[in-house]
């Protein structure tokens, strides 16, 4: 089967954002033929005028429509696209120059009807950009859950970062109208309807992600609050681990309140705990990264868990 690219952006109110990502793929040490399709989602702050600056150096396309999440956006690129395999980019991510050639040689040695890449840290990102991709990335705050090879079974989609074959496309009717975890149900109607996916490891971003801690909080607990509902939608696919962040909070609560009658044992734990986190973040980005590793992965832990456990016990009100 011969790979035919179509990469899809949804863009929202981020001009910026999309001419850092447009110069990454102008970038690409790849010598197939691609396509991409921006799809402006009702923004105010539009990236037409900077789309067009590309014209001359990619095939581009650039679409306003009206706002209806990146969902739907990225089904409204997939439609217009006229490759076979389409890659999904949000718009807040830069490639390495060997992107689209190590996902075209993966696929080309085993192919799956949809993949996902992790993502990584730039050495540009601010200490805070960085420290929260500590927070979502590292073993000891998820699992590797989101990209690392030894910790994941089947793989789950994320919107950030994925491809899917036009194929597995029109089978599935693409991505759901729903706002939060959009990626994860489409990864469980993928399965449902036969199709295979697979993390790429050498296919990686870097991620901006959130550029301040109440983006982050916000960001997280509507992850937790998605949790619940997937694991309500598609019955056995609940995790142990997903309880984690929440049992964290309610642990630290209770060795809070042992303290005051001279127990300790709980808050030692926690201390040994963001110890080693400390030092492995400090490790690998500097002890700044590491300091702030602590306060990024305490408010993930906080916003995830409070969403989860808000969404658990009200779930028959939630929309």
């Amino acid at each position: 089967m011969k790979l035919e690219f179509s990469i899809i952006i949804p863009v929202y109110n981020r001009p910026n954002e999309i001419k850092e990502l447009l110069d990454s793929i102008v970038h690409q040490d790849f010598e197939d033929d691609f396509e991409v399709l921006v799809v402006e989602d009702g923004s105010s702050q539009t990236s037409e005028e900077i789309c067009n600056s590309f014209t001359d150096q990619i095939n581009i396309q650039y679409f306003f429509k009206e706002n209806t999440g990146a969902g739907m956006s990225r089904n409204y690129g997939m439609v217009r696209a006229t490759g076979n395999y389409f890659i999904i980019l949000d718009s807040d991510v830069i490639l390495p120059k060997t992107y689209l050639k190590s996902v075209k040689d993966q696929l080309s040695q085993k192919f799956t009807d949809a993949f996902g890449g992790p993502d990584a840290a730039h050495p540009s990102f601010s200490k805070l950009q960085k420290a929260i991709n500590y927070s979502m990335t590292s073993f000891l705050t998820t699992g590797g859950i989101r990209g690392k090879k030894n910790g994941v079974g089947k793989f789950q989609l994320r919107s950030f970062n994925l491809g899917l074959s036009k194929k597995a496309f029109e089978k599935t009717n693409g991505f759901s109208d729903m706002k939060i975890a959009e990626d994860i149900d489409l990864t469980f109607r993928l399965w449902e309807a036969g199709f295979e996916t697979q993390l790429i490891t050498d296919a990686y971003v870097y991620h901006k992600r959130r550029t301040s801690l109440s983006q982050f909080l916000k960001q997280t607990y509507q992850f937790g609050k998605a949790r619940p509902k997937l694991n309500q939608k598609y019955p056995g696919s609940g995790k142990i681990t997903f309880w984690f962040p929440s049992l964290f909070l309610i642990g630290l609560d209770l060795s809070i309140l042992l303290a005051f009658f001279g127990e300790f044992t709980g808050l030692g734990v926690y201390y040994v705990y963001f110890l080693v986190l400390f030092l492995d973040a400090s490790f690998a980005n500097g002890v700044r990264v590491g300091i702030l590793a602590i306060i990024t992965t305490f408010t993930q832990f906080l916003g995830y868990g409070y969403g989860f456990l808000e969404s658990i016990f009200g779930l028959d009100k939630s929309n």
